[in-house]
């Protein structure tokens, strides 16, 4: 059986949003600095960093949650009783991943489903 990877310890964080007087922004911004507090307004949203479409996006989250774990398509397959044809094609965007196709990959590849769909 697949043994759980563990967590590396992270630091507990926060993220705030707040909405407020356009002039009162730079102060608001010192006081949270100086509360230690760093402002990421100028970060890129995760999705802009992927070259992949909604459409490829299901399949890259297969092929990465399986290198995750360490298993091959053909050891997934007897895991979940889908055909490896098919797990290729899911992961090369050629097949989509139904609700309870992702449910059975989840459940083996010990991540949440819903990011198959």
């Amino acid at each position: 059986m697949l043994e759980h990877t563990k967590k590396h310890h992270t630091e507990d964080a926060v993220e705030l949003r707040f909405l407020g007087p356009t002039g009162k922004r730079d102060e608001a911004i010192g006081v949270l600095k100086a509360l230690g507090f760093v402002d990421v307004t100028e970060t890129v949203p995760w999705r802009d960093c992927f070259p992949y479409t909604d459409e490829q996006f299901p399949g890259v989250c297969l092929a990465g949650a399986r290198g995750k774990e360490g298993v091959t398509q053909r050891e997934l397959s007897k895991m979940t009783g889908i055909p490896q044809r098919h797990i290729s094609e899911m992961e090369n965007g050629k097949r989509s991943i139904g609700k309870e196709t992702a449910k059975k990959l989840g459940k083996v590849l010990n991540i949440s489903y819903k990011v198959f769909l």
